[in-house]
């Protein structure tokens, strides 16, 4: 196999918002993406450039691509090694490194499943059913009947998370319920078994959530997203059909104008600069000079992100044993939790 030479990488500065600290007392973070499709802008001032924040300030570091759950969407699992492997370049682009990143596939650690029927014993069917994910989830489905794989998703993901026995996981207060209901089964199975999990703490990501295209929340499943893979005309295309208003003069109020707001905003993500000087910078322009200083800026910020992804996808072996290094990390970690379930049960192994 041949190795391709890790880039040096350093995350981007956050002009909007400042990223939560790691308390000391945090030895393990566990975070991750579907593979449901490329990584876009929403994701990586979210979550990704954090991440890669956390992993060089030396936080132990789990990322679980959670494949299995991806099972739901028929389109997605007909190219689901495709997708992961997009995953990971998309990683290896922001500079996650998996020499103090530990990066795995769940259909890949069997003891970290095996965690999943316990779980379930611990939560009801209407526990699971009124999770706002899993609602929306299914609503976005474009599925006739949904499967019962979707409504396991709150305690699979229980499961992605206990089984490293993280005690912080970073998410958006959207996501809240999710680590709730993970607090409740780790709560549960203690008062019934013994102590075995920690209850992890919530992380809240301060970046501000970005809309996609069309005005919505920028999300793979809605087709409104700039991913990040995308080439320079790609992104300069999407953004020229992205959503404002009639007024000429540009300004960054998002309650009253939140489609121009959002791209000042993305403008000023990418520039390290403050939103309401990217707005006074544009002035009467209108809505053509916003998108074009949108267009640049995106473009610039990107382009060395786009460059390292270029680099990786030439060595796709290097990316696959990368996933296999990872795996064989968790699973270790993985059958040592499931040692001291199977105790704490009394089952035999």
């Amino acid at each position: 196999m041949t190795t391709t030479p890790r880039p040096t990488t350093t995350p981007g500065p956050t002009p909007t918002g400042t990223a939560p600290a790691v308390p000391a007392t945090a030895d393990r973070i566990l975070t991750g993406d579907r593979p449901t499709g490329p990584l876009h802008l929403g994701h990586y001032f979210g979550t990704l450039r954090n991440r890669v924040r956390l992993q060089n300030e030396g936080v132990d570091l789990f990322l679980v691509i959670p494949d299995y759950q991806v099972l739901t969407d028929r389109d997605v699992a007909e190219r689901l090694s495709e997708h992961v492997e997009g995953l990971v370049l998309d990683y290896l682009a922001a500079g996650v490194d998996p020499a103090r990143a530990t990066v795995f596939t769940h259909s890949s650690v069997p003891a970290l499943n095996q965690l999943l029927l316990p779980f379930l014993s611990l939560v009801s069917v209407a526990e699971l059913g009124r999770n706002p994910t899993v609602k929306d989830e299914i609503a976005h489905s474009r599925q006739a009947a949904v499967s019962g794989l979707m409504y396991t998703y709150p305690a699979h993901q229980a499961a992605d998370i206990l089984f490293c026995k993280a005690t912080l996981v970073p998410v958006g207060r959207d996501q809240e319920p999710h680590l709730e209901l993970t607090r409740t089964i780790a709560r549960r199975f203690s008062e019934r078994y013994g102590p075995v999990f920690p209850e992890p703490r919530t992380l809240l990501s301060e970046a501000p959530l970005l809309l996609g295209t069309d005005g919505t929340k920028m999300s793979k499943s809605r087709a409104n997203s700039i991913a990040l893979k995308a080439s320079p005309d790609e992104t300069a295309r999407l953004i020229r059909g992205a959503k404002t208003d009639a007024t000429r003069l540009i300004s960054y109020e998002p309650e009253l104008r939140p489609e121009v707001s959002n791209l000042v905003l993305l403008a000023a993500l990418c520039q390290g600069r403050d939103p309401h000087e990217v707005a006074t910078g544009i002035g009467d322009g209108g809505a053509s000079a916003l998108k074009a200083a949108v267009t640049e800026a995106v473009n610039t910020h990107l382009a060395p992100l786009r460059a390292r992804r270029a680099a990786y996808a030439q060595d796709l072996g290097y990316v696959r044993q990368l996933i296999r290094e990872g795996n064989a990390r968790a699973n270790a970690v993985a059958e040592a939790t499931l040692d001291e379930v199977r105790e704490a049960m009394g089952t035999f192994r």
